[in-house]
């Protein structure tokens, strides 16, 4: 195997491949990333047997051949190379060694043979369809910082998929929710999507599709089963296939929530909301997170107070027209993340009372919502 290509190329490769590989294991090969050339340029394959990763970049490749090379070491190195010299691979097989050459820096790393890489194998799809990458990254960066961290919940450690009927039409919608909040977002559902069945796509793979976006220019195909999930890339200078088992679990059922009747609807400018949000959440402690929204007609007052840090208070005028008031109280850190996620310069509010969960959405935007649990403190 003999090959020269650019480095920046062979390094974004590279770190997906080696994000992907798994960073502690007891099996070598698991650590490595196979390297194939061929006339259709530098194919590089990581797994760790729940996800695989192809993704092949241009290359001028003089001989053909295929070697494992250790993942983070290939990544490191070349990470430190010069930017502005092509890097050179030569196999030795021989010495079952990998040469890289870029410009006065030479190293002969240990590799091991394809023949030890595992075997990928990919059951049958049931369904594919076409998203255009920007929708398929608002559909995910909406969602995806409402998943659960708590590897006990593992059901909810992930971004549900699924397909909804609404108003004499269907949607295909990401749904994520830690059981204190739920973000939901929607998109028209694309020519195949009819009938697929619910997946829930793990943490991990939520994080090498988004890298993977980033490169693409082309809509992303989008193949799904019960257990597997796959997505084929396609960017000017590179194109990557993404394969990952799904979830094995049941996502909550959170239709009810959407449903609520409420009484009471208020209205904020969503950037002096998120600002004054974050300016009166620096007292709070780690402990007890609370800020409370205190609404009177017309006016939001936003506290906090703890004994670390004193208090602070701030008021905001809104577009709440009820004699009544309210006092409710929230995570300041879910009530900013929601906030951060809505590109409207207005964002709605349904409320019921101080126990009940909220709806907030983007004004005039239905295709965005989120659901928010209050404190008791």
């Amino acid at each position: 195997m003999k090959l020269a290509l650019e480095k920046n190329l062979f390094l974004k490769a590279l770190s997906h491949g080696q994000s992907v590989v798994e960073k502690k294991t007891t099996i070598p090969i698991l650590s490595h990333v196979l390297l194939r050339a061929s006339d259709q340029g530098l194919e590089i394959t990581s797994t760790d047997m729940d996800m695989a990763l192809i993704e092949t970049i241009p290359a001028q490749v003089m001989i053909p051949g295929s070697t494992c090379l250790s993942a983070h070491l290939a990544y490191e190195i070349v990470k430190k190379l010069n930017d502005q010299t092509l890097i050179e691979l030569e196999l030795n097989s021989e010495k079952g060694q990998l040469i890289i050459v870029s410009g006065r820096s030479r190293f002969e790393l240990p590799c091991l043979p394809e023949e030890d890489f595992p075997q990928l194998t990919h059951g049958e799809l049931s369904h594919y369809f076409n998203l255009p990458a920007p929708v398929l990254k608002h559909l995910i960066e909406t969602t995806r910082f409402a998943m659960s961290a708590e590897e006990t919940r593992y059901h909810l450690n992930g971004i549900c998929f699924h397909t909804v009927e609404k108003e004499n039409t269907t949607a295909l919608r990401a749904a994520a929710t830690d059981m204190h909040r739920l973000a939901c977002a929607e998109c028209d559902m694309p020519e195949g999507a009819l009938g697929m069945p619910e997946i829930i796509i793990g943490r991990k793979t939520i994080q090498e599709v988004i890298k993977l976006l980033d490169e693409a220019d082309q809509p992303v195909q989008v193949g799904v089963s019960n257990n597997r999930v796959q997505f084929s890339f396609n960017g000017s200078r590179m194109k990557a296939m993404l394969s990952a088992r799904l979830i094995d679990g049941a996502f909550p059922d959170y239709m009810q929530a959407l449903t609520v009747q409420f009484d009471k609807t208020l209205i904020v400018p969503t950037k002096s909301f998120a600002e004054a949000v974050d300016r009166v959440g620096t007292v709070v402690n780690d402990k007890i997170r609370a800020i409370k929204v205190r609404l009177t007609e017309n006016m939001a007052s936003l506290s906090a107070v703890s004994s670390d840090f004193g208090s602070a208070q701030e008021e905001l005028d809104v577009d709440y027209t009820y004699p009544d008031s309210l006092e409710i109280c929230f995570n300041v850190r879910y009530l900013t993340d929601i906030a951060q996620q809505i590109s409207t310069d207005e964002m709605e509010v349904l409320l019921i009372d101080e126990e009940s969960s909220v709806l907030i959405r983007p004004l005039g935007n239905p295709y965005v919502t989120f659901i928010l649990m209050p404190m008791r403190v």
